[in-house]
């Protein structure tokens, strides 16, 4: 067995940094043994490469144990659109639940890790595991609830209170990972903000190195320091700033 494969072998839900994120969250060590168990963690997918697409038949839940995803559906004329973006800690393929096909397309934005949860069996151990279907449920409905209240914040605002909303929204995804909200690489293109957003590549790039010459953010290349977030947070709306400190 390679040493990458025996690292992965390795790794399991009571050892992993980011379970308070994913469906660990207040198992039990008994329960974790039990869904550890189900859970099959494979190699690692690299930039561009799908972990399932839209129509085929709904198999798994992904979480992402490292690296990024972008979640996005395409249109009859073949116009892509951005969904969402995961990171670590996120499941993916919560939207297709409902069905039994995948609603989306998945794809890595960089070398990245998930581990796979067959539904199937995730089903059947929540059954048995009232702490479990609870867990799945809060994920559920915090994943509704924070894609309802992103869109609501970019809804009807101008593209720099979009940018800025946006730039803001990561800065508290890292910051409840235990990373900096301040300092933090965003793995996707200009291109993929602008489509999320709804603006032009154009348009983000520009209004990046606006932010940047009004000292409120620093850019390089990927890289994004947040040098004043009350200045961001004044640009995106009173809404967010409520919503940050609520």
């Amino acid at each position: 067995m390679s040493e990458r494969f025996r690292v992965v072998s390795n790794i399991n839900c009571q050892n992993c940094s980011i379970s308070q994120l994913c469906l660990p969250y207040t198992l039990d060590d008994s329960s974790l043994n039990q869904l550890d168990n189900i859970i099959e963690r494979k190699r690692p997918y690299h930039k561009g490469e799908l972990i399932f697409q839209a129509g085929e038949p709904l198999r798994s839940l992904y979480a992402v144990r490292s690296g990024s995803f972008k979640s996005y559906s395409v249109s009859n004329d073949g116009d892509a659109q951005i969904t969402a973006f995961h990171l670590p800690g996120d499941l993916i393929g919560f939207d297709s639940v409902h069905s039994s096909t995948y609603c989306s397309f998945s794809e890595a934005l960089e070398t990245s890790m998930v581990c796979e949860i067959p539904y199937a069996n995730l089903e059947t151990l929540s059954d048995q595991l009232p702490l479990l279907r609870r867990q799945v449920m809060r994920l559920m409905s915090s994943e509704i609830s924070a894609d309802k209240q992103l869109m609501s914040l970019l809804n009807n605002k101008s593209a720099e209170q979009r940018l800025a909303t946006f730039l803001l929204d990561f800065s508290e995804r890292f910051r409840s990972r235990g990373l900096s909200s301040r300092e933090f690489r965003l793995s996707m293109t200009r291109a993929e903000i602008g489509n999320f957003l709804g603006l032009t590549v154009e348009t983000v790039s520009r209004l990046l190195s606006k932010l940047h010459r009004e000292s409120c953010i620093t850019v390089d290349g990927k890289f994004i320091f947040l040098k004043d977030s009350p200045r961001l947070q004044d640009i995106a709306g009173l809404q967010l700033r409520a919503c940050a400190t609520s």
